[in-house]
């Protein structure tokens, strides 16, 4: 899924074009015994609580492809007889009516989902009627031909609020507050079947998580079975090794600079485009050879590549570099400067010593006060 596709799913969280059937939950303790069940048609619960959930759902499609949400594709194994695909499939079919299958559902989620508290798991049902639309991009409500079924779970921490003093209007006085245990926004959640190309996917599902370097990739490989795709960090961390191991001690200042500002560029020509900038491994290879890398160093590219990314992963962009600052670390020093004034920067031996020269034009500040260099520039 796309960034205008998840766009369009999440429109349906409104009270006007909502298109939930039904709602189910499962609150969980701490010592994963199940506290509460809810089973409801949505349209039955009050006003405010849907408005509720509608936050929720919305947050459990919110955040950065390729960070906070990923596109999970099932394993050939999965989609037969008894595999994950298929009790998902199942699940969906059944519109969250049966309860054999609710209750498997949260035993095979508490079974994987590692958490310390207490935890509220939130499944709906839902049938989307996909409008056509229009040579302009207009929806027309009139011309649709499919309706895109899908469930959708969160997966929401629940709290006590913090304590404190509150007004209570009915004595007139200033009273210690009742905590409440309160369902926070989800801590992960996903969407199946995926809505690819306007229509329905059922090869794959869309994964969400509210900490982008903590995946939980036990959890996709135990509830899902698909394998788990490197964090944001992690894509960043193998890229940043690829390059060091593969250009050695020709891994200088100046082609490192030229390699993120490629990077940047390439961002920012395609940042109008609902898909994110993936980058495979030729890729990878032809973005190392326009930045100047010698040939005889791009020799033993390919087993670099695998040993440190995977055979067949690939690699967002945006997770490989800084669109808003240039970080220089020394020991000593960190020097963050804005990518588009990274070129300000340079090397030079001074004295014997390779220094890091930064050109002082315009005002400078120490600690937010203003420094004449005019002294320095008679000198």
């Amino acid at each position: 899924m796309n960034k205008k596709e998840i766009a369009e799913i999440k429109k349906q969280f409104t009270q006007d074009r909502c298109a939930i059937t039904r709602i189910c939950g499962c609150y969980v303790d701490a010592e994963k015994n199940k506290k509460t069940e809810l089973k409801a048609a949505f349209l039955s619960l009050s006003e405010e609580e849907i408005f509720k959930y509608f936050d929720i759902f919305r947050k459990t499609l919110s955040g950065t492809l390729g960070k906070n949400l990923m596109n999970l594709e099932f394993p050939l194994s999965q989609e037969a007889q008894g595999g994950t695909q298929e009790f998902l499939l199942r699940l969906r079919a059944s519109g969250l009516t049966d309860d054999s299958l609710l209750e498997e559902f949260y035993d095979r989620v508490i079974a994987g989902y590692e958490y310390p508290e207490n935890y509220y798991i939130i499944l709906i049902h839902a049938a989307y009627d996909i409008p056509g639309k229009s040579s302009d991009n207009l929806e027309m409500f009139d011309a649709s031909n499919e309706v895109y079924t899908h469930i959708l779970c969160s997966i929401c921490p629940v709290n006590l609020s913090k304590a404190g003093l509150c007004y209570d209007a009915q004595s007139n006085t200033i009273q210690d507050r009742v905590r409440d245990w309160i369902v926070e926004m989800p801590d992960m959640g996903f969407l199946f079947p995926l809505f690819n190309d306007r229509s329905t996917d059922i090869h794959g599902l869309l994964y969400y998580t509210k900490n982008a370097e903590a995946t939980r990739t036990a959890f996709m490989e135990d509830v899902f079975g698909c394998t788990p795709p490197l964090s944001a960090g992690g894509q960043k961390d193998s890229f940043n090794a690829l390059v060091e191991e593969t250009l050695g001690e020709d891994c200088g200042y100046d082609t490192v600079l030229n390699i993120h500002e490629k990077l940047n560029d390439l961002i920012q020509s395609q940042k109008d485009e609902p898909d994110p900038v993936i980058l495979t491994k030729p890729e990878v290879r032809r973005l190392l050879e326009e930045c100047g890398v010698e040939e005889e160093r791009l020799s033993d590219f390919d087993r670099q590549y695998e040993e440190a990314a995977g055979e067949d992963s690939a690699l967002v962009a945006s997770n490989l570099t800084n669109t808003r600052k240039f970080e220089i670390k020394t020991p000593d020093v960190a020097i963050h400067v804005a990518p588009e004034r990274a070129g300000l920067v340079e090397t030079r031996v001074i004295d014997g010593r390779p220094c890091l020269v930064i050109p002082m034009e315009g005002e400078v500040e120490v600690n937010g006060i203003r420094v004449h260099t005019r002294k320095e520039e008679e000198a």
